[in-house]
C-alpha cells in the first residue's frame, strides 16, 4: 500500500545518532527527539509517495545528498537544545 513519507525523517535519523556521537550533548530520547525535531525544522521536507519496505533501499541515494545540510541542521540544534535542555 503506498504511503506519503518524510525522507529527511529519515535522512535526520539515520545520522543523528553518530553525528551526536562528536558531540558533548545529552542523548536522553528527549534531547535526541528534540535535536531532530529543531533540524527538521531547519530543512526543506521531501515528501514521496512509496510502497512500505521501498524507502530504505532509497534512503542512501538521498542522505548522500542531503547529508552535509543534514549534518549541520543536527549540530545546529544540538547547540540550541545543550543550552536549554527540557529535561532534569
Amino acid at each position: 500500500m503506498p504511503q506519503i513519507k518524510n525522507y529527511m525523517e529519515e535522512i535526520v535519523f539515520n545520522l543523528i545518532k553518530e553525528v551526536l556521537a562528536d558531540i558533548n550533548v545529552c542523548t536522553c530520547e528527549k534531547c535526541v527527539l528534540d535535536i531532530a525535531a529543531v533540524a527538521l525544522n531547519d530543512l526543506p521536507p521531501k515528501y514521496i509517495v512509496t510502497e512500505r519496505g521501498e524507502i530504505y533501499s532509497r534512503i542512501e541515494t538521498l542522505k548522500q545528498q542531503f547529508e552535509v545540510d543534514v549534518i549541520a541542521a543536527i549540530t545546529k540544534a544540538a547547540v540550541l537544545v545543550k543550552r536549554k535542555p527540557r529535561h532534569e
